[in-house]
């Protein structure tokens, strides 16, 4: 199958498990703190509606199972999220994949997969070398950083054992954990999960913004660069209501393309 035959493919439906322990192991593994009593504590318990891009993460899994496209060198180019309802503290969700669309990038391809619920749509663009040249069309140009300076800047600390924690939300890729895994993908060590580092980013926005995080109702980034444990993220803002941003690591992007809407 050429990369252009895999639009429109539908990926199945499933149905995942989750409790309130792992909502809130989630919240820990992006960065919230024993303060965060309702992200952290059951009794006050309210699901951070990222958490349910880890309850999905089957479904790009699934297409590079699948042979869509070689899964040693494809990355995870950028991620939508649309929050329908909030997320129950614990019990079944039912999700519904399907290849959305199929950029074509010359040397490259992009794979978007769309995964519906009651709850939420999230959309993953995949970045597959080696799958372009098939003539399609390139897709929608990225958003365009803001000109004006930003209107807040935020330090966001990464912590140096948070791969190795948030891998225990489902994302098992080597390549985050293992030295010679990180290697093979080009990178010289193991780097922490793109969904993570845009988790992260979001708590620390909404704290800005004195929004509450458990209240996001639209989320997009496109990810630029890897970001390593322990690497501190320079994260610019601007606007209200819906709220524009951009990370880097020192002059390194790693996020572009932000935008974040609490409700």
């Amino acid at each position: 199958m050429t990369a252009a035959s895999w639009r429109g493919v539908g990926l199945g439906s499933r149905t995942v498990d989750y409790t309130e322990r792992d909502a809130i192991l989630y919240a820990l593994a992006v960065g919230a703190t024993a303060q965060d009593l309702d992200l952290v504590f059951e009794e006050r318990l309210r699901v951070l509606p990222t958490f349910a891009l880890t309850l999905a993460q089957w479904a790009p899994d699934e297409l590079g199972s699948r042979g869509a496209f070689d899964t040693s060198t494809a990355v995870h180019g950028a991620q939508r999220l649309e929050v329908l309802r909030p997320l129950p503290r614990s019990g079944s969700l039912t999700m519904t994949a399907a290849v959305a669309e199929v950029w074509d990038k010359g040397s490259a391809a992009l794979f978007e997969v769309a995964v519906e619920s009651d709850f939420f749509v999230a959309t993953w663009t995949l970045f597959a070398p080696g799958c372009g040249g098939f003539g399609g069309q390139r897709g929608p140009t990225s958003p365009k950083r803001p000109q004006a300076a930003p209107e807040h800047r935020l330090a966001v600390a990464t912590a140096p054992n948070q791969a190795a924690l948030y891998r225990l939300m489902g994302d098992r890729h080597h390549m985050h954990v293992d030295p010679a895994a990180a290697r093979a993908a080009g990178q010289p060590k193991p780097f922490l999960h793109g969904l993570c580092t845009l988790a992260a980013t979001t708590l620390a926005v909404a704290q800005r913004y004195d929004a509450d995080p458990a209240d996001l109702r639209r989320l997009e980034a496109r990810f630029a660069g890897p970001v390593f444990p322990g690497d501190q993220l320079s994260v610019s803002c601007w606007g209200t209501g819906a709220i524009a941003f951009a990370a880097e690591v020192g002059q390194r992007p790693v996020l572009t393309g932000g935008g974040v809407d609490f409700g």
